[in-house]
């Protein structure tokens, strides 16, 4: 029997080495995607190309620069896709292209390594206002307009040539544009060289113009100047995303960064992509070529982004006109499965029929990992996007709580800490702190009032919010201060279920991301095999990670 189905096997592959040699020919030239690029994203683009075609030997990719990027019709031909900068999209005359965002590109402010004021700055930061403030005049372009400290020493301010890094710096300052005056250099090497000779200045460029092809990381001879984002005159643990590349891109993705110094990077075609190769192709690059970005000092998109990317791009419908040959094959393909199909059954009874019956062995189900099935959702709860719940009593008090995903994700807790009975909680602001072994997360709250009360069991016992986090592990009682309008921005059960699974796909994301950076080829730590997600996850990883996860997926709720 087995003689036959390789004697079956062996000629289904002689016919299809045959009948398919003239069908390849026929294609060979119309096989090859034409990409055309910015200049300064031509080493980013090559990059894709490589890491793709080493996975598909047989993609023929041929890149191109665009060499006059304001000329105001770069997206001509509608066989090419291009991968374009914000700078040169934005001088596009045709602005109903077919565009998809790709990656993240930011401007930084540097200064050179050997800046007097470096330490100082490290701690400090710089705000946008004070920024802003040498801009104002000469009087104020002096160190002690930034750093408050008295020094009368000159600011120089250095830049690259181009529009849009001038309109992001701006939107960042909040000023004009014409009122950002700084010294141009057309390249990144030129700006630092100066730089490097002048202790007292600060530059300002491309992150990704900043990488050392060597190491991967930011170049010999300049740091990345902290921004104090929240104005407080220091760097919180939280904002400390400057000391290497993998912090800071982390950062970038996580949304620790100014947004108005973000520069987006788009594949863009004349048309919808409708041909199969240039499809799979974007499609590799906004998954796993989203590696290739970070090696080359670019930002990762988040993961909604990639995911309604996705679903944009397989929306075109292909249409293919099969030839003669084609069908002829696929005929001749299915019947022979078939028939070999139809082989394996009949052995397989046979060898059924004659061996022995023996009883059947259940496997244990031991595993404890997290998927959207193991969080409990509570219908006639009000569930919010910062991980919290509400449900109004018969009193009029409203129950506040923590959900079943974020006690899972965090694992056990071990202290929470509460406001007193009097105070004022408005939505959107921290009201809740839980802690487990040191590490905290501060929870914000879904509806605005006054505590009444808090569940004083949780003093002696935190781990009821894990136990039992809608019932004995309430958290406040609150009379509300605007309940019906608070209610329209809450999500009641089914809204919920379906929100929590785009959740779990974008907590496996984010852990992707920081175990990455983090745990490198130790990321086993926390997943279990094939990916899953481990129960309590948080408990395993590094306070910074865990400040991630606040930024990511608590803060952004407001």
């Amino acid at each position: 029997m087995k003689t036959k189905i390789l004697f079956f096997i062996a000629f289904f592959i002689f016919f299809l080495s045959n009948v398919g040699v003239a069908s390849k020919s026929e294609d060979a030239t119309n096989d090859t995607i034409k990409v055309v690029c910015s200049p300064r994203l031509y080493d980013l683009t090559s990059n894709w190309v490589s890491e793709y075609s080493k996975l598909n030997q047989n993609a023929k990719i041929k890149v191109t620069k665009v060499y006059d990027e304001k000329s105001g019709n770069l997206v001509e031909d509608g066989n090419c896709l291009y991968i374009l900068s914000d700078e040169s999209l934005r001088g596009e005359k045709n602005q109903s292209v077919w565009r998809m965002m790709a990656g993240v590109d930011a401007v930084v402010p540097v200064v050179a390594s050997s800046c007097v004021y470096l330490e100082e700055l490290s701690s400090k930061g710089i705000t946008s206002t004070n920024f802003a403030l040498l801009f104002s005049d000469s009087q104020s372009r002096n160190w002690n307009t930034i750093l408050k400290n008295g020094s009368k020493n000159q600011v120089n301010v250095y830049g690259l040539k181009g529009e849009a890094n001038m309109m992001a710096i701006a939107n960042f300052l909040k000023i004009e544009p014409a009122k950002v005056a700084i010294r141009e250099f057309e390249t990144t090497s030129e700006m630092i060289a100066e730089l490097n000779k002048d202790n007292y200045g600060i530059g300002l460029c491309y992150v990704s113009n900043l990488i050392d092809p060597k190491t991967k990381n930011i170049l010999n001879g300049v740091a990345l100047l902290p921004i104090d984002r929240n104005s407080n005159g220091k760097i919180d643990s939280n904002e400390k995303i400057y000391n290497d590349l993998a912090a800071f891109l982390r950062g970038l993705w996580v949304g620790k960064y100014p947004k108005e110094l973000y520069q987006s990077i788009y594949a863009v075609s004349k048309s919808a992509p409708a041909d199969d190769k240039a499809i799979a192709f974007l499609s590799w690059v906004i998954t796993d070529g989203q590696k290739v970005l970070n090696e080359s000092g670019f930002g990762n998109l988040a993961y909604n982004l990639r995911e309604s990317n996705l679903n944009t791009l397989h929306k075109t419908e292909v249409v293919a006109k099969p030839t003669n040959v084609v069908s002829v094959i696929f005929v001749v393909a299915m019947t022979l499965v078939l028939v070999i199909a139809l082989f394996f059954v009949i052995d397989l009874l046979v060898q059924r029929l004659r061996s022995p019956k023996t009883a059947p062995v259940v496997a244990s189900h031991t595993s404890s990992y997290l998927n959207e099935k193991s969080i409990d959702i509570q219908d006639g709860l009000y569930f919010d996007k910062s991980h919290t719940w509400a449900f109004m009593e018969r009193d009029g008090l409203i129950s506040i709580g923590i959900d079943d995903f974020l006690q899972h994700v965090t694992g056990p807790i071990s202290k929470i800490r509460m406001k007193s009975a009097g105070e004022e909680v408005r939505k959107g602001e921290t009201f809740l702190t839980i802690i487990q072994e040191g590490k905290q997360l501060n929870i914000k709250a879904p509806v605005s009032g006054k505590i009444k009360s808090f569940n004083e069991k949780l003093l002696s016992n935190a781990g009821l919010v894990n136990s039992s986090p809608y019932t004995e592990g309430w958290i406040y009682r609150i009379e509300p201060a605007s309940w019906l309008r608070d209610t329209q921005f809450l999500i009641i059960a089914q809204g919920y279920r379906e929100w929590i699974m785009m959740e779990f796909l974008h907590l496996k994301d984010f852990l992707a991301v920081a175990l990455r950076a983090n745990y490198g080829e130790n990321a086993q730590v926390v997943l279990q095999d094939g990916g899953e997600i481990k129960d309590g996850v948080l408990k395993e990883l590094s306070t910074e990670v865990l400040e991630d996860f606040q930024s990511l997926f608590l803060d952004s709720s407001k």
